[in-house]
């Protein structure tokens, strides 16, 4: 009963970005729909960022429901008897709905995207074509299925470092598919066909950011945030002493090495400096990247926005250590990645159409 009540929250929240889409002037309803998703999943990304560094992915240590509820309120002995059992363990009256806050936008993200699938496939099947493959929102109705079953064992397994991570990726793919579809559907302006030459340049750079997510990620999941306490040197040193088999064995439990025993500082270290190096590459690549990247008009725009979106990266990363990470500066750190990845996943794509513009030229 629960579940069923579960999701008419979910279609509940979906109703209001329906309406407005519904009711929007516009020439294609469908790519307002995906570009309106698109919005949405990026600020679940944040949010989902915000739910894990509050501590609240336990707030409600079952799923789909709280103690087996719909909701908090319906919840509230059980949650208040945990509290009190373990004052400061994770389950608290605040983080059970910061954690159902995010699972009900989550819900209402696969009803949008189920929404997508449908109209897709019946303007396929009346021959009314929307520019775009019907397979491209089934695609991303099985993505958020699996995104859905990892955030199911992030709970069930006790946020085991491997599996947030890989619910963080999955989100982070999840908003990259959807920024992808929205270009396909966007009218596209003048491009210049020397911009295909940067092709390769512009996967790279979005392999080496996604690389730096994942390193990011794990900083996060394993608490390794404050592991080095001062700039640019950590603890006093460029290198100091590190762990790396116990901090990058994958499959263990938080807190805990592969063997079981808790985790010791220097593993910690390892993780917190890896990401922090990885960083001086990818903001060199992508600082030079962007820079010529202005030189194309058609792509000025976007490039414009890696800039300014790196910039803020870095003064956020550097401010979460100066700062001794402030909730709304990593929330910020976490926000500014997913759109450093749209805009990368924009770039990839514009070349990309560059690239077929300049072939049908020449034919």
């Amino acid at each position: 009963m629960f579940v069923l009540q579960l999701g008419l929250i979910g279609i509940c929240i979906a109703l209001l970005p329906l309406s407005y889409v519904w009711v929007k002037a516009d020439d294609s309803k469908f790519r307002k729909l995906v570009w309106v998703t698109t919005f949405l999943t990026l600020d679940l990304v944040m949010f989902g960022g915000f739910t894990r560094l509050t501590d609240s992915g336990l707030g409600c240590p079952d799923w789909p429901g709280c103690y087996g509820t719909a909701s908090p309120f319906i919840a509230h002995a059980a949650i208040t008897a945990a509290h009190q059992a373990l004052p400061t363990g994770p389950v608290s009256m605040t983080k059970a709905w910061i954690e159902m806050i995010h699972r009900y936008f989550a819900m209402a993200i696969g009803v949008l995207i189920v929404a997508q699938t449908l109209i897709a496939w019946v303007a396929h099947w009346r021959k009314r074509p929307l520019h775009v493959s019907p397979w491209w929102p089934t695609g991303l109705l099985l993505l958020i299925l699996v995104q859905g079953g990892f955030g199911a064992w992030t709970v069930t397994l006790k946020l085991q470092p491997a599996i947030v991570t890989l619910h963080l990726l999955l989100g982070l793919a999840l908003l990259g598919a959807l920024g992808w579809l929205a270009a396909r559907l966007t009218p596209p302006s003048v491009l210049e066909p020397a911009a295909a030459r940067w092709r390769t340049a512009a996967w790279l750079a979005l392999l080496l950011l996604v690389v730096q997510i994942a390193l990011g990620g794990w900083v996060s999941t394993n608490y390794a945030v404050l592991a080095c306490t001062d700039f640019p040197l950590c603890n006093g040193q460029w290198i100091p002493p590190m762990n790396f088999e116990h901090g990058f064995h994958l499959w263990r439990a938080l807190g805990m090495t592969g063997d079981g025993e808790v985790i010791t500082q220097d593993a910690l270290v390892a993780i917190h400096w890896t990401h922090r190096t990885f960083a001086l590459v990818v903001v060199a690549y992508l600082l030079w990247f962007a820079l010529k990247l202005r030189r194309f008009t058609s792509l000025r725009r976007l490039a414009n926005g890696v800039l300014l979106v790196l910039v803020i990266q870095f003064f956020t990363g550097l401010s979460n250590i100066v700062l001794q990470w402030p909730l709304p500066v990593a929330v910020a750190h976490n926000g500014g990645a997913a759109l450093l990845l749209l805009l990368l996943v924009m770039l990839n794509f514009r070349i990309a159409s560059s690239r077929r513009s300049g072939r049908i030229a020449s034919a």
